[in-house]
């Protein structure tokens, strides 16, 4: 995933940084009055406990190249309250309490503008993402032995990469002469993703069998990843590999320069 990631993405922000900053060039010299950056806070990735930021250059009359950021620190499900109430088993609760994530992406994008100008109006904009989602899982299990039921717990923690290319279709506003409101509609995006996570526990051979059961009826069947799930007497690991899938979508404030 890396080494996608460093042969594809890399060279598509270079190459755009490049034009961008020779056709910025040109359109300064021509007029220094108008503002061609904006930088933007998607202040509705608060609401998933998101940190969301991004970049935007006019390289163009209608087109623009961005960049953005999104970083979520770990911490609990967001509306983990509101679940509790709807969620009436206790050890699938118990589950989701514990449960940790957080994650990294880094999206660069290309924007035309379906107005007169750029900035302003409805835009599609093909992207790129690379996203890093971490997790910490505890993960509760029961098996029978000797005619009575042992419950154990495993805590597993990892993540996965993945890899996705899409397109955004949006629409910009100006609200003043720096201010810009940029609504994410929708931005459908596919592709690869590939991960583990594991768990280091003493375990005996039977211990070993009993969680190797679990795992593969708990982990096995997940739609669309296929998964291979290793166990040892040091502990456990689960590896992902498949497609992946995502939506974008946000509502930005901003601010021209």
């Amino acid at each position: 995933m890396r080494k996608t990631f460093s042969n594809l993405v890399l060279p598509f922000v270079l190459l755009t940084w490049s034009f961008s900053g020779n056709v910025s060039y040109a359109q300064e010299n021509s007029t220094n009055s108008e503002k061609h950056h904006l930088v933007k806070w998607n202040v509705a990735a608060l609401v998933l406990k998101n940190y969301s930021f991004q970049y935007e250059q006019a390289i163009g009359k209608k087109t623009a190249f961005a960049l953005g950021i999104r970083f979520m620190p770990k911490s609990t499900v967001p509306f983990s309250s509101l679940l509790k109430n709807t969620i009436d088993d206790d050890q699938t609760w118990d589950h989701i309490k514990g449960y940790k994530t957080g994650n990294f992406s880094i999206t660069p994008e290309f924007r035309y503008y379906l107005g007169e100008s750029v900035f302003q109006g409805f835009y599609i904009a093909p992207f790129l993402r690379y996203a890093r989602y971490n997790a910490d899982l505890p993960f509760t299990y029961e098996y029978h032995g000797n005619g009575i039921t042992i419950k154990d717990e495993m805590n597993f923690s990892g993540g996965i990469d993945t890899f996705t290319a899409g397109v955004l279709f949006g629409a910009q506003w100006n609200l003043g002469k720096s201010i810009s409101l940029d609504l994410w509609i929708a931005g459908p995006n596919y592709g690869v993703s590939s991960g583990n996570i594991s768990a280091q526990k003493t375990l005996s051979p039977r211990e070993q069998e009993e969680l190797k059961k679990v795992l593969e009826h708990d982990f096995g069947n997940l739609p669309l990843v296929k998964t291979k799930t290793t166990v040892d007497g040091n502990g456990a690991n689960i590896d992902f590999d498949g497609p992946w899938a995502g939506l974008r979508s946000g509502l930005s404030i901003g601010y021209r320069f």
